[in-house]
């Protein structure tokens, strides 16, 4: 009976003598592994559980869109207007909109409920509920300096923040437009004969050189500037000491330009990856002296979309439209003005006036106007304007 106790306690003695350590090691590598497995399990539902909301929030994620406008210029105004115009414009489901507010040193975002968010200009971003909002892409609406002269376009530049206008070169000339008509006027468009007059050097050009080099009427007008602000029509020479006071009231340089008689009409266009798209035409009819500021925002004009032109010179001027984008590498919406006059031989004969980067986008603007009149919908020419930027 000892010995068998013995013995069976030997065994066991034996048994746990040799195996009694590797017994717990693999109690505990089991309880090792069902630990694992069990949090692999766990691992396994959290995948199925969070991947599907994942993949949900990745596919409802919005682009954060500022509409920059304001600006420091006469244009502040209006620039405003347009913006409240782009905000209703825009796909709502597809974008998270807001209205940032540029004057001075003083940016802000206008909130839906009536308060303003400051915006911190080291990465155009702003703090809402306690979350930095980063924008993804800027729609320039600034008519003036500094979202028309390329300064604007700079700053998002340097951050790498895509904008819907062109460039930083293009805006700067085509803000300048005395330096525009002699750029395009090397590519063979046909422009208005001017001269240019820099603030403090008024006597370096009569009146009677003027009149002999320019003609009567002519224009006066800021070199650069928009919205017709500081412009006048001046019908003899005692009228151009006072135009040039007005017109230095805008700018530092003045543009004394020759009056071309004929249809004024205005054509928007834009390009993307895929496609190219010329607005119809809109004609200009006013009752004023020229197309000033009262007929283009108070109502004082008759804007016909499409322009009552012929057919084949409606086909030039989308041409002239598109060549002039190309030219200019041009981006986003622009807007050209042209005068159609008649030559020597009674043929239409296309003037270009001037090219518009940031066109006018309120309910009543040219360029909604030309969308509609084209069949399109605004809201999805914007969207081809947004997307064409984050294409490859």
């Amino acid at each position: 009976m000892a010995r068998i106790h013995e013995g069976h306690h030997s065994r066991h003695l034996q048994h746990c003598t040799a195996v009694r350590f590797p017994i717990k090691g693999l109690e505990r590598l089991k309880e090792a592994q069902f630990g694992l497995n069990a949090a692999l399990v766990r691992l396994s539902l959290v995948k199925r559980i969070l991947t599907p909301k994942i993949i949900i929030t990745m596919n409802t994620l919005k682009r954060n869109i500022a509409i920059v406008c304001g600006g420091d210029s006469s244009e502040h105004d209006v620039s405003m207007r347009s913006a409240q115009g782009l905000y209703s414009f825009f796909d709502k489901e597809r974008y998270n909109i807001y209205i940032v507010d540029v004057k001075g040193q003083d940016w802000h975002v206008n909130l839906p409920n009536g308060t303003t968010a400051p915006i911190d200009k080291n990465d155009f971003s702003f703090v809402l509920d306690g979350k930095a909002v980063v924008f993804d892409y800027a729609y320039i609406t600034i008519h003036g300096t500094p979202g028309e002269n390329g300064v604007m376009q700079g700053y998002f530049e340097l951050l790498h923040i895509p904008y819907s206008t062109s460039g930083v070169l293009v805006e700067a000339m085509t803000f300048d437009k005395y330096v525009l008509n002699n750029y395009l006027r090397g590519w063979g468009v046909n422009v208005a004969k001017s001269i240019l007059v820099r603030r403090g050097e008024e006597s370096k050009y009569s009146d009677e050189f003027i009149e002999k080099e320019i003609g009567m009427p002519c224009f006066v007008k800021p070199a650069a500037d928009g919205s017709s602000f500081g412009v006048s029509k001046v019908k003899n020479v005692d009228q151009l000491a006072p135009a040039l006071r007005v017109a230095f009231m805008e700018s530092d340089e003045v543009m004394i330009e020759s009056f071309m008689k004929g249809t004024e009409i205005s054509i928007g266009c834009y390009k993307t990856r895929e496609k190219s798209v010329v607005f119809p035409a809109t004609e200009v009819v006013t009752s004023n002296e020229f197309f000033d500021y009262d007929a283009k925002y108070n109502g004082q004009v008759q804007e016909i979309t499409p322009a009552r032109i012929a057919p084949e010179t409606a086909k030039r001027v989308a041409e002239e439209v598109s060549r002039i984008y190309d030219i200019l590498h041009c981006n986003g919406i622009i807007r050209i003005d042209f005068i159609i006059s008649k030559d020597a031989d009674g043929n239409d004969k296309i003037n270009m006036i001037e090219v518009n980067t940031t066109p006018g986008m309120t309910a009543t603007s040219f360029i909604p106007q030309q969308v509609r009149a084209a069949g399109l919908d605004i809201k999805d020419v914007l969207t081809d304007i947004v997307e064409n930027q984050f294409k490859c």
